[in-house]
């Protein structure tokens, strides 16, 4: 099967040196590109040394102990080449938006790249599996492709076990209906089509990843944690300073941030023109 393409789409997966997308660090990284005209897929995959430690957790799951990396290259030194080789493309994984997604965007932040996650489709393979058949990885590839997955936690081949799955989510799913919890019904959201299969995996009311930022019913952004959960980000950024100033400073992601200032730039230049 070929997938139906506006965009070239990128496949990948992340081994790190823990679970805190802001403070822990990438190790390996695979990426499987297809090109939107049709071509072959491109592979890229690679060692970082992270530069700290790796914890015994995230060891016993990857098994990448720091005498395989002790000689391989920083993600400083990878940066530039991780980003030319994504470009523009719609990333997709598994588990991806919350958090292989988050924790390359920060990598990247740290040297000057901004992956511009929000002009990009992302489609997170584990979404449409959890909604329509609640699963592993390694279940997943045995209900759709009826196949075992070979050296689960090595990253080219969990990517390449995703892909998979998604093959055979666009077969399984084709011309299914999806009924949520309140028996809405969505006509038939898994298609060869990445736009669709995006809304689909996607939450909207989420302004980002790591869903510390949501739209309320009238479309304004609210906190979505802490003291001010529900409270609307103009309102008390614009009347405490201090909260904004913390917010810039703490281990937020780089998306937050970002969408934080948006919002004082727009009221500060909204006091300059009265």
């Amino acid at each position: 099967m070929k997938f139906n393409l506006e965009r070239d789409l990128v496949f990948f997966d992340i081994e790190s040196t823990g679970l805190n997308v802001m403070r822990d660090r990438i190790l390996q990284i695979a990426l499987i590109k297809y090109p939107k005209d049709g071509s072959d897929p491109i592979e890229l995959e690679m060692l970082i040394n992270p530069g700290i430690p790796i914890s015994e957790e995230a060891m016993n799951v990857h098994g990448i102990t720091p005498d395989k990396l002790k000689n391989k290259p920083t993600f400083k030194e990878v940066a530039a080449e991780l980003f030319k080789f994504i470009g523009t493309a719609d990333l997709s994984g598994y588990n991806s938006d919350r958090f292989d997604i988050p924790m390359l965007m920060e990598e990247f932040h740290r040297y000057g790249y901004d992956l511009e996650i929000e002009k990009r489709r992302t489609i997170d393979v584990q979404k449409i599996f959890y909604k329509m058949e609640p699963r592993t990885l390694k279940a997943a590839l045995r209900h759709y492709c009826d196949k075992d997955l070979v050296d689960a936690h090595d990253a080219l081949a969990d990517v390449k076990a995703t892909i998979d799955v998604l093959k055979g989510q666009l077969k399984r799913y084709d011309g299914v209906d999806y009924v949520d919890g309140d028996d809405f019904v969505t006509p038939a959201p898994i298609k060869n089509d990445m736009s669709a299969l995006a809304d689909f995996t996607h939450d909207r009311r989420m302004v980002d990843v790591t869903q510390r930022l949501k739209y309320n019913p009238e479309g304004e952004i609210v906190f979505n944690f802490g003291k001010f959960s529900g409270k609307k980000v103009r309102d008390i950024i614009s009347n405490d300073r201090q909260y904004y100033a913390w917010i810039m400073d703490k281990d937020f992601s780089v998306q937050v941030k970002k969408a934080v200032k948006r919002i004082m730039d727009d009221i500060i230049r909204e006091k300059a023109n009265k």
